[in-house]
């Protein structure tokens, strides 16, 4: 059986007899992985701690017959110290790798893969509220499997914008005409900030208030767990302020 190497982020991992572990990753080349990490939970393991949550390694596995081996693994970005140390980020941390554990195969792709280690690099670094960094990440992945949300224009009929409405069944932001009776008004602020999240304009993102923050985090919430065929748990455990811990 050939071996192979690839880049990896550690989504989770669960235990399997007395010291292995089964490992599952989102890869740069081969998309998502499920592997067994054999004596990793023994004290003498030579790469136990390189195959926690939210490490980046470059790994070489064996391909088994139904699940592949890790037989290496070298640290490319240890963010799982600085993340857990912080509540913020370690609860914002979940909620991403579990959304990337969403995707179907097809849509695990190189730059989905980019994409999360970038934001846990961010969260890492505490370059910007944690939460922030959690919203921008699910905008850009929902696009990046072709789910993004109509910011611009009306998501059902195409109508251009702006639009003060926003209805996760419908795909985003409605005008008025399409929007069913009761939908909530989003303010200008909050539908400025959707924007920035999704463009990544950390400027704007950075100073918006926390009013518009949270609106918008909760507009995020919601469109991503109606698209996604089963809810992210772990954003229940998200703070609610999105200006949290940098």
């Amino acid at each position: 059986m050939p071996t192979y190497r690839d880049e990896v982020v550690v989504l989770r991992t669960h235990k399997l007899g007395e010291a292995d572990r089964i490992v599952t990753m989102l890869s740069r080349r081969h998309g998502k992985l499920r592997a067994v990490a054999k004596g990793v939970r023994r004290t003498s393991s030579r790469f136990g701690a390189r195959l926690e949550p939210f490490m980046v390694a470059d790994v070489q596995l064996y391909q088994g017959r139904s699940l592949d081996i890790v037989q290496q693994a070298e640290t490319l970005g240890s963010y799982g110290a600085d993340i857990a140390a912080h509540y913020d980020r370690y609860t914002s941390a979940h909620a991403m790798v579990e959304a990337a554990d969403r995707l179907n195969e097809a849509e695990a792709t190189p730059q989905q893969y980019l994409l999360l280690v970038g934001g846990l690099r961010a969260l890492a670094r505490g370059e910007h509220a944690s939460r922030s960094v959690l919203d921008s990440y699910l905008l850009r992945a929902m696009a990046l499997s072709g789910w993004a949300p109509g910011l611009s224009e009306c998501a059902r009929c195409g109508r251009a914008g702006p639009h003060d409405t926003f209805v996760a069944q419908l795909g985003g932001m409605v005008c008025r005409d399409c929007a069913p009776t009761g939908a909530a008004r989003v303010h200008p602020e909050t539908a400025a900030l959707l924007d920035s999240l999704m463009a990544g304009e950390w400027g704007r993102v950075d100073a918006a208030s926390p009013g518009s923050g949270a609106a918008a985090s909760g507009l995020i919430a919601a469109y991503a767990q109606w698209h996604l065929e089963r809810g992210i748990r772990s954003l229940s455990h998200v703070a609610a302020d999105p200006g949290g811990d940098r």
